[in-house]
C-alpha cells in the first residue's frame, strides 16, 4: 500500500521507527522491539538505513522484508544517497523491489568527514527524482520544523522542501522537535508555499540526557524551558527521567492531535517498553 494513501482515511496516521543495530550480534534487539509492538497496530513502520552504509549491507531491506512478510505491516525503508552513485542506488532499489518493498523514505544522509561523498547525489530531491523516474516505488521525504542545519534559514529550507515534493515526494516525516509551536509554524509556512502533501510529526521520547544532547547536536532542535527543567530535575534518576520523558512525549502528541496533525511518527529508539507505554497512552486519542 502507498503510505500517502493512509492519510485519506480521515484519521490520525500513527507509525513507528526502528533502526538496525550497529552490531549484527545485536539484531535480536530490533526483533524483540517488533515482537512487543506489533499488536499496537501501527499504520506503518519505518526502518532507518543500515549502519554499515554500503551496498553489501542489506540490514534495512532484511528488517523491512520481515516487517512485511512476518508481521504483516507496511514497511517504509530509509535510503540515503550521498555516499552512493546511481548504479549503486539502482542495485539497492532492485533489492528492495525484489523483496516487495515499495515505500521509500528518500534522504541525502549525513556527510561523514572520513568518507568523501560521491557527488552524483548532492540533495535528497535528486534521489527522489531518480527513484520517481525509475518508477515502481512510493516516495516519502524528511522535513525539518526548525530548518535543516545546512540551510541558511527556514524560508530557504522550505523552498528546497518544495523542490523535493515537486520531484515526487508524496508524504513528509518531520525531524524530532520538543516545542510544538515550531512544528505549527513550519506547517503553516509549508502550506503557504504550496506544499500540500501530508506532514507527519516526528516525536522522540527522552530516555537519558546524553541521548538528547547527541540528537540535538545532530539536528539542532531547540530545547524549551519546560523540557530543560525536566532534564535538570531528573537527570540523576534514570527511571524518573524515563517516566517524565514518556509523559512529555504523550503531552506533545495530545496537543498535536487536538490541533489536527496529519500523523504521529514515534521514534522508538528500539525501546519497546517506552514505545508501548506511549502507544497505549494515546490509543484512544489517535482513534477518536
Amino acid at each position: 500500500m502507498q503510505i500517502a494513501s493512509l492519510f485519506s482515511q480521515d484519521k490520525v496516521v500513527f507509525s513507528l521507527e526502528v533502526f538496525p543495530p550497529k552490531k549484527t550480534s545485536s539484531i535480536d534487539t530490533i526483533y524483540n522491539t517488533l515482537d512487543n509492538l506489533k499488536d499496537t497496530h501501527p499504520d506503518f513502520i519505518s526502518v532507518t538505513y543500515g549502519a554499515g552504509g554500503s551496498v553489501a549491507d542489506t540490514s534495512t531491506c532484511d528488517i523491512a522484508s520481515r516487517i512485511l512478510n512476518e508481521y504483516g505491516l507496511i514497511p517504509l525503508a530509509h535510503l540515503t544517497c550521498v555516499n552512493y552513485n546511481k548504479q549503486e542506488i539502482g542495485q539497492i532499489l532492485d533489492l528492495l523491489s525484489d523483496n516487495g518493498i515499495k515505500n521509500i523514505l528518500a534522504l541525502r544522509g549525513d556527510i561523514n568527514p572520513n568518507i568523501p561523498p560521491k557527488k552524483e547525489f548532492n540533495y535528497a530531491s535528486e534521489l527522489v527524482e531518480f527513484i520517481k523516474d525509475r518508477g515502481g516505488f512510493y516516495i516519502s521525504g524528511a522535513c525539518y520544523p526548525e530548518g535543516h542545519m545546512d540551510s541558511e534559514n527556514l524560508d530557504e529550507d522550505i523552498k528546497n522542501l518544495k523542490k523535493k515534493v515537486e520531484a515526487g515526494a508524496e508524504h513528509l516525516v518531520s525531524q524530532l522537535f520538543f516545542d510544538n509551536t515550531y512544528f505549527y509554524d513550519f506547517v503553516e509556512r509549508a502550506r503557504k508555499a504550496g506544499i500540500r502533501v501530508p506532514i507527519q510529526a516526528g516525536i522522540m521520547p527522552v530516555l537519558n540526557k546524553s541521548q538528547i544532547e547527541r540528537m540535538v547536536t545532530l539536528c539542532g532542535a531547540s530545547l524549551p524551558s519546560k523540557f530543560t527543567k525536566m532534564m535538570q530535575k531528573f537527570e540523576h534518576s534514570p527511571e524518573a527521567l524515563r517516566e517524565a520523558g514518556i509523559a512529555y512525549a504523550v503531552d506533545q502528541i495530545v496537543d498535536l492531535v487536538s490541533q489536527g496533525v496529519d500523523g504521529i511518527h514515534l521514534y522508538t529508539m528500539n525501546n519497546p517498553y517506552v514505545a508501548r507505554r506511549i502507544s497505549e497512552s494515546i490509543k484512544g486519542i489517535i482513534h477518536a
